[in-house]
């Protein structure tokens, strides 16, 4: 049992379902009510779509074992109380199941590609793969640059749906109406993700500096100082809020008065609560609360997803 939960935490598995949870809510709040409109049945049956899924989160499982395998030093100065790697699962058996994960996600991809002939699917799940191992191996100790990577592929889990409908968008039997709308709300929550996932990666690296600096990180808060990283993590915050300020303004007319009630009190009110907390955190306890505060808004930006199925 004790090597059971060790695995889920190894993997992060919490993580994990919010992918599902976030592919699930696109595909079934956004791409089919926006299919159906049109009279157009999404091209994932529910079996490729939980194929997909899959995918999506083997890649990512095998990402954080890698990660771990990479990070032992530093998280026995990080978070040595929650060290697996080396304390409860061998070095040489998280390689196995990274290699195995990795494997299975390939597969499914490359399965998937063929089956809707697709290219793009194959060749953006592979590239997350490749991504996520040199991103453990060389660039989460560089500045920004393995930042950046994180953030692309958290914005990929959104924008590799659009991938695999966006052939059809081309197509003589496609509606323009539909795909489009598919490709701005694809972006739109591409970009929340891209942006929400890079304040909290710097924030967490403000949270990690003791174990990156003692084995040579080159992070932001290493190399410019956790001042300058506040203020990089505050802009784009207020662009983050803008962003979605303007979004409120704009389905103003159509009157969805739930889904303002909601994004004020559960997106925009959280973050400038952290706004807040952000210029006062000095300590590694502070930084850590202020990226869950980060999770949380990911979340309830995912969940505000619901809305278009409401009001569709």
């Amino acid at each position: 049992m004790r090597l059971f939960i060790a695995f889920f935490r190894l993997i992060r598995s919490l993580n994990l379902l919010f992918i599902v949870l976030t592919q699930f809510l696109f595909q079934y709040c956004i791409v089919i009510p926006s299919l159906e409109v049109s009279g157009i049945s999404p091209i994932l049956s529910p079996v490729r779509f939980v194929l997909l899924m899959l995918a999506s989160v083997t890649i990512a499982a095998a990402g954080y074992i890698i990660n771990d395998y990479f990070d032992i030093n530093i998280d026995q100065i990080n978070r040595p109380q929650k060290l697996v790697v080396d304390k409860i699962i061998k070095r040489r058996w998280a390689i196995v199941w990274h290699l195995s994960l990795s494997m299975i996600g390939a597969l499914i991809s490359i399965y998937l590609a063929w089956r809707l002939n697709n290219i793009l699917l194959a060749l953006g799940n592979l590239l997350c793969i490749a991504l996520l191992w040199f991103y453990s191996t060389t660039f989460k100790k560089k500045l920004l640059i393995g930042n950046i990577i994180i953030s692309l592929l958290t914005g990929w889990v959104v924008l590799v749906l659009w991938i695999v409908e966006m052939p059809r968008h081309f197509s003589p039997e496609g509606s323009p109406d539909a795909f489009t709308r598919i490709f701005k709300l694809a972006a739109l929550y591409g970009g929340f993700a891209f942006i929400s996932s890079l304040i909290r990666e710097v924030v967490k690296d403000m949270e990690d500096m003791p174990g990156d600096e003692r084995y040579g990180g080159r992070t932001m808060p290493i190399v410019w100082g956790v001042n300058v990283s506040k203020v990089f993590v505050a802009t784009w915050m207020i662009v983050l809020i803008a962003a979605i300020l303007i979004l409120q303004l704009y389905v103003l007319p159509f009157r969805w008065w739930w889904s303002l009630l909601y994004s004020g009190l559960f997106i925009i009110l959280p973050l400038l609560i952290i706004f807040r907390k952000l210029f006062y955190a000095n300590r590694t306890e502070q930084f850590h609360e202020l990226s869950n505060w980060i999770k949380f808004v990911m979340l309830t930006g995912i969940l505000s997803m619901i809305f278009f199925k409401i009001y569709t």
